[in-house]
């Protein structure tokens, strides 16, 4: 029987009419290389929305065959619940689940409804129905219709199908009475242990793919499975990156295994193990497909009818009789058996059409039908100016350029490349979704056009003519083009059909004249330069610089894709072998005289003769190289490879006739395990980190397997292709193709390949190829190896569940749950690392209060559990996402508690936390916040102000605050600049708040008054009430002294400047006003009338003599004299003649009227007008003054703008939310954190409580800080609208703001702790000893020293937040700051060097008794001995990632230290350089090392560059020690090299040139800055600045900076000068080094200077 598989379009029309136009046909899935198939990737129809991943599902038909024990098993099982044999297009009622009638097998068979299994080779333990059911619990069982679609989909998608499950579970982690389901879910994933002897249940494995539906259609069985994003063989072929690491590979194979061992256990084999089989989902966890189309269903096999995939039709055709497609593929000759060597050696004789091995190449680098993202892509191969001829060369386009090349140009391409940062020629696939659906736009659906072209339709906007659709897009030619007419034919009104060339009288003789032209023997000629530069060697390498094809490169090579560019082949693709008949009659044309052509026909015979054999040789030779596009997994179809061994033949019959005997006793095949509780599960769950592999015990595991046997040669099969599987993911190839399994299966010789895999993994996969199948271990005993270490069982145990079809919530709770009960910390940190990426991403999604809870403890467990480095890249990132959330957030609200944050400090450093937490955290006070996620935010910045020190503070929170004014920021944010002002004290306020505030008010007050566009004015008046409000809320913690001095003396006060401004809003002069009074209240009568009054006068002027005083407020008339508007009870401003009911009153009360008379000479036209207009007159009572306005001002009228005393974050934070101020914070919390009111005696009364509370402050820490007033220019910002995040301009004023001498002798080298506030130096001290000095920046007194070096120390390297310190004077010394201990001591030996094996006890180990070095002020004569001894270390790098110390070497090579325990690792030696000395290391970094990744992990690094005395880098892989580049970077010695970016090298060097060096290219290119007079001895970067010092000046220079106008990149070197009386600095620079959040730097000088600098 001839088997013919469905065309898309047919298979589109079939899903249609089986079931609904609502279900959408996303593409079709062929096993070929052409558009046939039986299954696709629909999606059922949402509103809006396109097609997505998730909620795309894959849909089989199946064909239905009497005598298949799987058809009768649905037949029977629908009759069972009641539904016609005969299906019709209507819904049955019938349908249920498959696990429903598990229990009731024994009355099912009973009953006659069963049917026999002859016919069947499943030769398992078990029936057909309960190995079915086993395989597919979940499957709903019933008559095809869309709304039971639609029905299992959704279940599918909310999560509920195994919810149950899942709650099982957490009610037995809790210790709860939980069900038989928890347990018999622990029982699949091997605890206790994994036994294939036990009866399957109802319960679905996690690495099954899950079957959904097994829904009836006249002559076919459908199958509904949910699609994965990803398959394994997309990740070898696209992201091969995606599996991290060698645990990640060990952790998929044991997913892979548990899956077959649990088939096995059923007596079902897979038979089809390969990377396309491997689902994988977002997570990257497996499901094993066992619903494989060549098989008809999960391995059943039977015996009659057995399908015959070597089969080749007679006719490639659509099974559809009336298929309007019958003909496209007539004549095309491909076989089914995809065998690249086959179908290469036919298209080379000329067997295969040049249409149909592009096809087959396009199949082996996963390009799909259909799907217009991966569509296949075939060249263009003529232009359509002329009839295509091969006698002519006009009309045919060039194959050996590619498409992009020829429409762009070569300069073009070059200007891309060059000018690029990432060097590239092409930015786009040559194939892209849009080429494509402009390509179809007459045959596809309105909606995909919009969707993919353009959101609004315009057919005239796509090409009319196949000439203008080949000017028009830089991409390649689609396969329709040369075999479908119907491309050309639109099916849409208002858009004509494509034309054809004039050449061509139809699409249909056009398809056969575009055809003739691809199998031409000129395109044959040439079509293999342009399979180079799409599928070959030219993709990559030198090859691909020179054909202008680099592509762009993907910015994320780890993240997993679908999609993408494989390169087939490494090696130019042979010519096609073409007739040369042809060539040889055009040569004698082309002869001139007889005696050329004799001399032609003479040397005919021998130049075909030479060149069919070097052809030959070339192709065969090609052939080889590329035999792994023909991988084979299994090796069945060899006839004698398996021999059934009698004695299992017997067992296995054993077995059955014991489980037919009594086929329900569950006794036969399992025993009760021991009861499965919280306490077992931690016990199953202890594990240590240590993740090696143990040689010697996976030899001896290989021994005891070899006398174990597999149970079946279909078993063995299976085992068989785990070692393939196993060995390709090592390698990134396939290991065995049909050629090399054929001479291993014949000989017994391992391919080649099989030496490049590691020793460890060469022993399983030896084992499970093992010849003899009977000998290959079972998937049991592979799972029991020692192979997979103990983390890779434990993360298996704890991430399984959370792959159950539950909800997120019941997931959640299950990890929180788990965790909570001591799961991460029994399972250790590098498992707890792995199992976060399962857990973490449940907490990012939009959760409800319960379930915040749960995510909240769950990040909490996580912090404890993991190391610093994997905090940073797996926890930090969530809790960006939460805090980024807006709106109301419980999860939100509880992150922004200072007791999370503070666990989040003892875990990665405070500044990890300014740098990714601290923003965000801001970012919730500006912008409409939510009422409490603000006032969390606005508590949690007073409560980190003090401890993060003041100049992170007044960086990172006050300027980023002030920087939001104006710009929707809330009252909370007005209070937290009012609160840590009054925290950190009066002199914190007048030296670093108020001049800002100042700035930032006279700048806005400048901005009213010219001519700006009205947005900018409205942001101006919004920015100066929030700077009003502020410096209200200030004064309350101010002496009337300073409030005078500072914001009222030498006619500055700014409150009546902004009065007297004529075209400010009313808003911002009733803010001014009612502040100002508040002012004056504070102060008093006295300092008002003689400070404040003269300044006021010119306002009572202007208000006296204005046009509305004497003519009355216009439009207001009488009714004002009745009332004025309240708004919240309060006084609300009109006009501006409203400021003289404002002030003059209040003035009256405070001062008198006599006073105030006295003081305003316009005092008799204001209160005539207070009196006409508002009722208003003066009486001596000694009361308040009658007015029909009571109490005008009375108090300060609040606005709902900046206000904040009706609003106390603290108050509600405190009462309402339920949280605690830390006792830690002392008086802080009950002072510092009172609500503040803005009425006269509660200003009096915080007066008095915070100037009791501010004695503390007198010691005035950081007093040398600069208010950054001076280098701050907020009219820069003005109505910018930035994140707070963003970064603001570092202005550097070379200003020395402190000095202070650190040592006797030369400074060499500065460290600085992440929490910007402590700096160790290191230099020379008494006696000329290397002396360490440990500096508290707060007051810049040294704290403590470490004096254990007898030589000059010459660098220091901060290793951790605790405080480990190593330091080098040609040993290295690493000791606690904390207490002073030397922990060990490194030394090279001083003989024999330069061998890389050093012994480990050079490595020396101080004792816990070693004398405590710490302030041991010992002192003995002694400078470094012998600087170019090879034996002395030279300078060091800490490579944080992985946590080891590198260090360089006298004889230039690097030493890796392993500080934590205490020993010496491998040794990598450079080649020497040219002179006759090896140079010595005098510089070392790491990309990475200098920067961190977005979400803030360090960036794992790829390189290590050393820097030589003798001006030389040089450039070591991480991976393998090598050396990948070496060059002459300087003249001179290298004096620092630094890695801002993974691909920059920043070098310095004391020829007095600064380096940028771009390592992507080739050969290393630099920009060099020259300026320096001197040698440049150090710099330091962040950022984009760089700050270079030469003997006494520094140098500013940007990785951004463009050339001068003469192509030159200078230093503008400048002296350092005292901020005091400017005096230059005229020490000699020696060291630097940043504090980036501080905006400061630090310099050592050579007579022992620190200096801090800005």
């Amino acid at each position: 029987m001839e088997e013919k598989e469905t065309c898309f379009e047919c298979l589109e029309r079939r899903i249609k009419s089986d079931w609904s136009d609502q279900l959408q046909f996303c593409y079709g899935i062929s096993y070929s290389p052409l558009p046939f198939g039986s299954s696709a990737i629909v999606q059922f129809s949402l509103s809006n929305s396109s097609p997505s991943p998730t909620s795309q599902f894959i849909l089989s038909y199946l064909p239905t065959y009497s005598h298949h024990c799987f058809s009768k098993y649905i037949d029977q099982y629908t009759l069972q619940n009641g539904e016609e044999t005969e299906v019709s297009s209507g819904t049955g009622t019938g349908s249920t689940y498959l696990s429903d009638t598990l229990m009731g097998e024994s009355q099912f068979l009973s009953n006659g409804m069963g049917y026999e299994c002859c016919a069947c080779n499943h030769c398992g333990k078990f029936s057909c129905l309960r190995a079915i059911t086993a395989l597919a619990p979940l499957a709903y069982v019933g008559i095809s219709s869309y709304s039971g679609f639609r029905e299992h989909a959704s279940s599918f998608l909310s999560g509920t199908l195994e919810d149950h499950i899942l709650s099982s579970i957490n009610l037995l982690i809790q210790g709860k009475a939980s069900g038989r389901d928890g347990v018999n879910y622990m029982r699949l994933l091997g605890v206790p242990s994994f036994d294939e002897n036990s009866i399957p249940g109802c319960l679905r494995h996690p690495n099954i793919a899950p079957v959904l539906g097994l829904l009836k259609t006249p002559g076919y069985i459908n199958l509904l499975l949910p699609r994965t994003p990803y398959t394994l063989e997309n990740i070898l072929h696209y992201s091969p990156n995606a599996l991290k690491s060698d645990w990640h590979i060990r952790f998929l194979m044991y997913q892979l295994l548990s899956a077959l061992t649990y088939l096995h256990g059923l007596g079902v084999h897979h038979g089809n193990l390969c990377p396309s089989n491997v689902m994988l989902t977002d997570s990257c966890w497996a499901w094993l497909r066992i619903w494989d189309y060549h098989r008809l269903g999960f391995n059943l096999c039977f015996e009659h009818g057995k399908f015959n995939s070597s089969h080749i039709p007679s006719r490639v055709a659509c099974s559809v009789e009336d298929c309007s497609s019958q003909g496209l593929y007539a004549d095309l000759k491909l076989s089914p058996p995809s065998d690249w060597n086959s179908q290469f050696n036919r298209w080379w004789r000329g067997e295969l059409s040049n249409f149909e091995y592009l096809l087959f190449l396009n199949k082996l680098v996963g390009r799909r039908w259909g799907d217009h993202t991966f569509h296949p892509v075939m060249p263009w191969v003529i232009d359509f100016s002329t009839k295509p001829n091969e006698d002519s060369d006009s009309g045919w386009r060039d194959l050996s350029k590619s498409k992009w090349r020829l429409a762009k140009g070569d300069e073009q391409l070059d200007f891309t490349y060059s000018s690029s940062e990432v060097p590239h020629h092409v930015s786009d696939e040559c194939l892209s979704e849009l080429a494509v659906c402009s390509y179809k736009a007459r045959r596809l659906p309105l909606s995909v056009l919009r969707m993919a072209v353009r959101s609004v339709y315009e057919p005239n906007e796509y090409p009319s003519t196949m000439q203008r659709l080949y000017q028009w897009t830089p991409d390649e030619c689609i396969p329709e083009f040369y075999c479908d007419p119907r491309i050309f034919y639109s099916q849409h009104s208002g858009m004509t059909d494509l034309a054809v060339p004039s050449w061509a009288g139809s699409p249909e003789e056009f398809i056969k004249l575009h055809r003739e032209a691809l199998e031409s023997n000129r395109v044959s000629c040439q079509i293999h330069h342009w399979i180079d530069i799409n599928f070959g060697y030219k993709m990559s390498g030198p090859a691909a610089v020179a054909a202008k094809n680099v592509m762009l490169s993907s910015s994320e090579p780890a993240k997993p894709r679908s999609i993408g560019r494989r390169q087939l082949f490494t090696k130019p693709h042979p010519s096609r072998q073409v007739s040369r008949q042809g060539i040889q009659d055009r040569m004698k044309e082309s002869a001139v005289g007889q005696h050329q052509a004799h001399e032609v026909e003479t040397e005919k015979s021998f130049l075909y003769k030479s060149t069919c054999l070097q052809e030959l040789e070339q192709a065969s030779s090609f052939s080889e190289h590329a035999q792994h596009l023909s991988p084979v997994y299994y090796c069945h179809a060899q006839q004698n490879l398996l021999k059934q061994n009698p004695f299992f033949k017997e067992s296995q019959t054993e077995n059955l006739e014991r489980s037919a005997s009594n086929p329900h006793d569950i006794s036969n095949y399992c025993r009760f395990s021991p009861d499965v509780d919280l306490n077992y599960l931690l016990e199953h769950i202890d594990m240590q980190d240590d993740d090696s592999t143990g040689y010697q015990e996976l030899l001896l595991w290989r021994k005891k397997s070899c006398l174990s046997r597999t149970s079946s040669k279909e078993v063995a099969e299976d085992i068989f292709s785990v070692g393939c599987l196993l060995a390709e993911l090592y390698l990134r190839r396939p290991l065995f193709c049909s050629a090399s399994l054929g001479m291993y299966l014949e000989s017994g010789v391992f391919p080649g390949l099989m030496q490049e895999l590691p020793s460890h993994i060469k022993i399983l996969v030896e084992a499970c190829i093992e010849k003899d199948s009977t000998r290959r271990p079972s998937a049991k005993s592979l799972l029991e190896s020692p192979f997979f270490p103990s983390t890779v069982k434990s993360v298996y145990l704890f991430t399984a569940p959370l792959q159950l079809m539950a909800t997120n919530g019941s997931r959640l709770q299950y990890a929180a749950n788990f965790a909570k009960q001591g799961a991460l910390k029994a399972m250790g940190t590098l498992a707890a690392e792995m199992c976060a990426p399962y857990c973490l991403s449940l907490a990012s999604a939009p959760l409800s209060d319960a379930e915040a809870e749960w995510a909240y403890l769950l990040l909490k467990e996580f912090i404890k559990c993991l190391t610093p480095k994997a905090v940073k890249a797996s926890v930090l990132p969530v809790i960006q996402k939460i805090l980024q959330t807006t709106g109301y957030s419980h999860l939100k609200v509880s992150l922004l508690q200072d007791s999370f944050v503070r666990e989040i400090w003892n875990q990665i450093g405070k500044q990890a936390y300014v740098e990714t937490i601290h923003p965000l955290v801001i970012s919730n006070l500006y912008i409409s916040p939510h009422k409490i996620s603000a006032a969390a935010a606005s508590v949690l910045l007073i409560c980190s102000s003090e401890e993060l020190g003041v100049p992170i503070t007044v960086h990172q929170t006050i300027l980023p605050l002030i920087h939001c004014f104006g710009k929707g920021l809330c009252p909370d944010g007005i209070d937290v600049l009012v609160r840590i002002g009054g925290l950190l004290g009066e002199t914190f306020i007048l030296k670093q708040m108020l001049p800002l505030l100042k700035h930032v008010a006279h700048s806005c007050i400048g901005v009213s008054s010219m001519n700006k566009p009205e947005p900018m004015h409205s942001w101006c008046s919004s920015a100066l009430v929030d700077c009003l409000m502020t410096l209200d809320g200030l004064v309350a913690f101010l002496p009337r002294e300073a409030i005078v001095k500072d914001l009222i003396v030498d006619q500055s006060c700014l409150h009546v400047l902004a009065l007297t401004q004529t075209n400010l809003e009313i808003t911002v002069l009733q803010v001014a006003a009612t502040t100002l009074m508040a002012i004056c209240q504070r102060i008093g009568p006295e300092l008002t009338a003689l400070h404040v009054l003269p300044q006021l006068k010119v306002l009572f002027d202007e208000l006296a003599f204005s046009q509305e005083s004497s003519n009355g407020s216009g439009s207001l008339g009488k009714s004002l004299k009745v009332s004025k508007s309240k708004v919240n009870g309060e006084f609300q401003l009109e006009s501006r003649m409203d400021l003289v009911l404002l002030l003059y009153p209040s003035f009256c009360s405070l001062l008198g009227i006599e006073k105030l008379r006295q003081c305003c000479t316009t005092w008799l036209l204001l209160e005539q007008f207070l009196l006409r207009f508002h009722n208003w007159k003066w009486e001596y009572t000694g009361e308040s003054p009658r007015s029909g306005v009571e109490n005008v001002i009375a108090k300060v009228p609040l606005l709902s703008k900046g206000s904040t005393s009706d609003y106390s974050p603290a108050k509600l934070l405190l009462n309402g939310v339920g949280w605690s101020i830390p006792q830690s914070q002392g008086i802080r919390s009950s002072k510092n954190l009172m609500p503040q009111r803005r009425l006269a005696n509660a200003h009096q009364s915080s007066v008095q409580t915070y100037e009791s509370a501010s004695n503390h402050f007198k010691t005035e820490p950081w007093f040398w800080f600069p208010s950054p007033a001076a280098s701050w220019d907020g009219s820069d910002h003005l109505g910018r609208f930035v994140s707070p995040k963003d970064e603001f301009p570092w202005k550097i004023r070379a200003s020395i703001l402190s000095s202070v001498r650190a040592h006797q002798g030369a400074l060499r080298s500065l460290a600085v702790c992440q929490d910007e506030n402590t700096v160790f130096t290191a230099g020379i001290g008494p006696g000329f000893k290397g002396t360490v000095q440990k500096w508290d920046l707060t007051r810049i007194n040294c704290v403590s020293g470490y004096y254990g070096h007898e030589e000059v120390v010459n660098d220091i390297c901060i290793l951790s937040l605790s405080g480990i310190i190593a330091s080098c004077d040609g040993m290295i010394h690493v000791w606690d700051s904390q207490t002073g201990k030397l922990i060990s001591v490194f030394s090279e030996p001083s003989t024999d060097s330069l061998h890389l094996v050093s012994p480990l006890s050079s490595a020396t180990k101080i004792g816990a008794d070693h004398v405590d070095m710490l302030n041991s002020n010992t002192s003995s004569s002694g400078v470094l001995s012998s600087p170019f001894d090879e034996s002395l270390y030279t300078c060091m790098h800490y490579l944080e990632e992985v946590e080891k110390l590198v260090v360089g070497t006298g004889n230039g090579s690097l030493r890796f230290l392993d500080v934590s325990q205490g020993r010496k690792l491998h040794l990598w030696k450079g080649e020497f350089s040219e002179s006759a000395f090896p140079s010595l290391v005098s510089a070392i970094c790491s990309c990475g090392s200098n920067k961190e990744q977005g979400n803030g992990a360090s960036a794992s690094p790829s390189w290590i560059a050393a820097g030589l005395s003798s001006g030389h880098c040089r450039l070591f892989d991480v991976r393998s020690g090598c050396v990948t580049a070496c060059w002459r970077a300087h003249d001179g010695y290298v004096t620092k090299l630094a890695a801002p970016e993974d691909h920059l090298l920043v070098s310095s060097s004391l020829d007095r040139t600064l380096k940028i060096w771009d390592l992507r290219r080739n050969i290393p290119t630099a920009v060099t800055f020259k300026g320096h007079t001197d040698g440049v001895s150090s710099f330091s970067v962040w950022g984009q600045d760089v700050i270079s010092i030469s003997r006494n000046k520094i140098g500013l220079s940007s990785l951004a900076n463009s050339a001068d106008e003469d192509g030159q990149h200078r230093i503008i070197p400048q002296k350092l000068y005292s901020s005091d009386h400017g005096s230059r600095n005229v020490s000699v620079l020696s060291s630097i080094s940043i504090i980036p959040f501080s905006r400061l730097f630090l310099v050592g000088t050579e007579d022992g200077y620190l200096r801090i600098c800005c």
